[in-house]
């Protein structure tokens, strides 16, 4: 069978013509020690693939023990009326103390402060409602050293019991005596109805009532 010339078009090429491809010749040499060289420098073995991938989970995982610690940023500085932004209110209270925590819905009366004067469920106001307000807690009544007259007559016919519900039951006493409540036992028990005491001292507390309002 007669053989075919070989088509000059399709036949590569054996080496690159330096003076028709000047950069071609320079460029050559350098990516054929490449493909060369590829297998011996990209060869890693399975062990030590695991062994730099675990290392790499370890530092991604660790806490960064020694990177440096922040400076603590100063206090702001209290806001003023023309700081204010926008949809905010500042407020500004009068409060003597701490209230007492109780059941949160007003149901206990535990929490009973005065604001301006007057008996309140704290747990039931919300701050900015009292905004200039005068607040006072059990702590504005007395203390151990000059304790009020009411304070002193829960002691003497004990009235405080567990000593949960005393500081409500006080606070409201002391606003009985200013409020306009008949003489009765039963008068003062609707007075001081949202007050409970679970521990059922009702009779001690209203003769306590009893014995200031008789003083006063």
């Amino acid at each position: 069978m007669a053989k075919h010339p070989p088509d000059p078009e399709l036949e590569a090429p054996s080496a690159v013509d330096s003076e028709s491809y000047p950069d071609s010749a320079a460029v050559a040499p350098a990516a054929e020690a490449q493909r060369t060289e590829a297998p011996a420098t990209n060869r890693v073995s399975r062990r030590s693939f695991l062994s730099h991938l675990g290392a790499a989970g370890l530092a991604a995982a660790a806490p960064p023990m020694l990177a440096p610690t922040p400076a603590a940023a100063a206090p702001a500085p209290p806001a003023t009326e023309d700081a204010i932004s926008e949809g905010t209110v500042s407020i500004n209270l009068n409060v003597n103390g701490q209230s007492k925590k109780g059941c949160d819905h007003g149901q206990c009366g535990a929490c009973t402060v005065h604001v301006n004067g007057r008996r309140v469920n704290s747990c039931l106001s919300f701050a900015v409602m009292h905004r200039n307000d005068e607040i006072t807690t059990i702590e504005g009544i007395g203390q151990p050293d000059h304790l009020h007259p009411m304070q002193a007559a829960f002691i003497e016919h004990d009235g405080y019991q567990c000593g949960y519900c005393t500081s409500g039951q006080i606070m409201s006493a002391v606003a009985v005596l200013k409020e306009n409540v008949g003489p009765t036992d039963a008068d003062i028990k609707q007075a001081m109805y949202g007050n409970i005491c679970r521990c059922g001292a009702y009779s001690n507390i209203i003769a306590a009532v009893q014995q200031v309002r008789q003083k006063s």
